[in-house]
């Protein structure tokens, strides 16, 4: 027993050079994406910014990235610091396109005092919000960190986007809680998800890497909470809207709407004992 526990480092050791390769640092990954929401949107970090700190923390950002970077890409033909102006050209575009959703989500949701409670409180801003950023990173061919950065969102909010996903403009999450978003699925603009959303796959085998799995979602779709889509053969035709709890297995044409029959509650009055008539 003394020598299991003695010797058991040195197993260890070889047991991890078997399996090591160059993975991002999860911690150092984490913070890259703190700084740059924070500098994206200066409001999370409740004070502003004056240009000079601005500047100095783009200049910082961008090392930082290429110093994240650059183990991932040893023996890979390319070069980190293109990478890194390739991603980071990317940005005014994404931040664009982020104001532009805060401002959806301030016209959409009544209970949405301004544009930047959204930036602060909405769990469904900040998943999309890293998504677009994890997106670039994978379109980029960056190996494992786009998939550190989605599940950091993931541990924050519950929603779930595989970084791999193609999603349009003017993307609305409310609620958010436990939406899931697989690899392969395609959305169009201006869709809607409601909390407990799933597009997913029929089934999961390994021999399906690189195949369409997971549904598409065609423009100004609404999809309300708890319905489940699956196949990658499955489309939900632009104009549709998907009620709650529904189960699709199959395509929709447009202008479709899509619900559960009515159920029927069983209602029980109690009496004062605490029994029921």
């Amino acid at each position: 027993m003394t020598d299991t526990i003695k010797n058991f480092p040195n197993r260890l050791h070889r047991m991890t050079q078997v399996f090591y390769r160059e993975v991002p640092s999860q911690v150092a990954a984490r913070r890259f994406v703190d700084s740059l929401v924070n500098l994206l949107f200066p409001v999370r970090d409740r004070r502003g910014m004056s240009l000079k700190e601005m500047d100095l923390r783009w200049e910082n950002l961008q090392q930082d990235f290429l110093h994240i970077i650059t183990p991932l890409c040893s023996g890979m033909d390319c070069c980190c610091e293109r990478l890194t102006a390739r991603f980071f050209a990317e940005i005014p575009l994404i931040y664009a396109g982020l104001m532009k959703d805060a401002n959806l989500y301030k016209s959409c949701d009544p209970a949405a005092y301004c544009t930047e409670e959204v930036i602060l409180c909405y769990p469904g801003f900040y998943a999309v919000m890293v998504y677009r950023l994890s997106h670039v990173m994978h379109r980029l061919d960056i190996p494992v960190l786009p998939r550190v950065v989605s599940e950091y969102a993931h541990s924050q909010t519950g929603i779930d986007i595989h970084p791999g996903a193609t999603i349009g403009p003017r993307f609305y999450i409310d609620h958010g809680t436990g939406i899931v978003i697989g690899e392969t699925t395609v959305i169009g603009r201006n869709v809607k998800l409601y909390q407990g959303v799933t597009l997913g796959a029929r089934f999961v085998e390994k021999e399906l890497t690189g195949v369409k799995r997971h549904p598409t979602i065609e423009d100004n779709v609404i999809i309300y909470a708890g319905s489940t889509i699956l196949g990658g053969d499955t489309v939900v035709g632009h104009d549709t809207v998907i009620g709650g709890n529904v189960w699709l297995l199959s395509s929709v044409p447009p202008y479709t709407k899509v619900y559960n029959a009515t159920p029927k509650p069983i209602i029980n009055t109690m009496a004062g004992d605490g029994e029921q008539e």
